[in-house]
């Protein structure tokens, strides 16, 4: 329904407020031509793309939703950027971060923050838990060959070669547009960050590259015996999580491959039974 005093929103206008979910007091910029005075308030920035503008929507207010979180940094990395000159940290931390961010956007994510060398991604911030799980699953996959491939073209930058761990949680979160001017953006608070961010954490005393909470493995969908599961103690809560401990994220299957629990496909490997079900091929 259009505003009062606004003219009518064309079908092709109709079609793509539809396909992003706008409110009722949504219009496009490009198409609309007012007749009156009007208050705007714009709900994305003048360089987006058109997929970012179902994350805006109806959004700016905040409201819980079950999303997965994956939370990721670099292992080491202080030691690793002692005795670098300042150009060369950030010229490395810039390569990593576009690495593991196109790896969130291409798995359909969205890149929630950078915090010093670590990155949050939110998924299913417009969409179902179950697919989010799965979603975030293969984003760590493909953040794990993103790595592999930066390493290999920056060999003559780094002393070693950089190691990533990430923790990967799903459950209730307060997901809005939160900040001050330029620098509001959609993120999300609650416990579930929390447990995803201590779970990154894990994943580091484990000398592991992931740590995948039971709660993300039942969503998405997947067979439990696949993985070897470990109890954590998680501060601020008392009672032990079970999570999924793996080695390396490459491990895990394409997404189009994983198994659901319900075809009881039984394997015996440590983290996902090797066999022609999950052959572990480079994306």
């Amino acid at each position: 329904m259009s505003a009062p005093g606004l003219p009518t929103p064309s079908e092709t206008e109709r079609r793509v407020l539809r396909r992003i979910r706008a409110g009722p007091n949504v219009r496009l910029a490009c198409q609309l031509r007012p007749a009156l005075r009007i208050a705007v308030t714009p709900l994305l920035p003048p360089f987006a793309n058109a997929g970012e503008g179902a994350l805006r929507v109806d959004l700016t207010q905040g409201s819980e939703r079950e999303v997965a979180i994956p939370f990721s940094d670099i292992r080491g990395f202080t030691a690793l950027a002692e005795g670098q000159l300042p150009y060369d940290v950030v010229f490395i931390l810039n390569r990593y971060f576009a690495a593991m961010g196109h790896a969130v956007e291409a798995a359909g994510g969205h890149v929630d923050k950078f915090i010093g060398d670590g990155v949050m991604a939110l998924f299913g911030v417009a969409g179902d838990v179950g697919t989010a799980c799965r979603d975030a699953l293969q984003a760590a996959r493909l953040m794990s060959w993103r790595l592999v491939e930066l390493n290999e073209s920056l060999r003559g930058e780094l002393i070693k070669p950089l190691r990533i761990a990430i923790g990967v949680h799903a459950g209730p979160a307060i997901v809005g547009e939160m900040g001050y001017g330029s620098a509001r953006t959609i993120t999300a608070i609650g416990d579930a960050v929390n447990i995803a961010s201590r779970l990154e954490t894990l994943a580091k005393e484990f000398e592991i590259e992931l740590v995948v909470s039971e709660e993300v493995v039942a969503r998405a969908g997947l067979d439990r015996s696949f993985f070897l599961w470990k109890g954590a103690t998680i501060r601020g809560r008392q009672e032990m999580l079970a999570v999924a401990a793996i080695e390396s994220a490459r491990n895990l299957p394409e997404i189009d491959r994983i198994v659901p629990a319900s075809a009881r496909h039984r394997g015996a490997g440590l983290i996902l039974a090797p066999s022609a079900a999950f052959p572990r091929s480079r994306p």
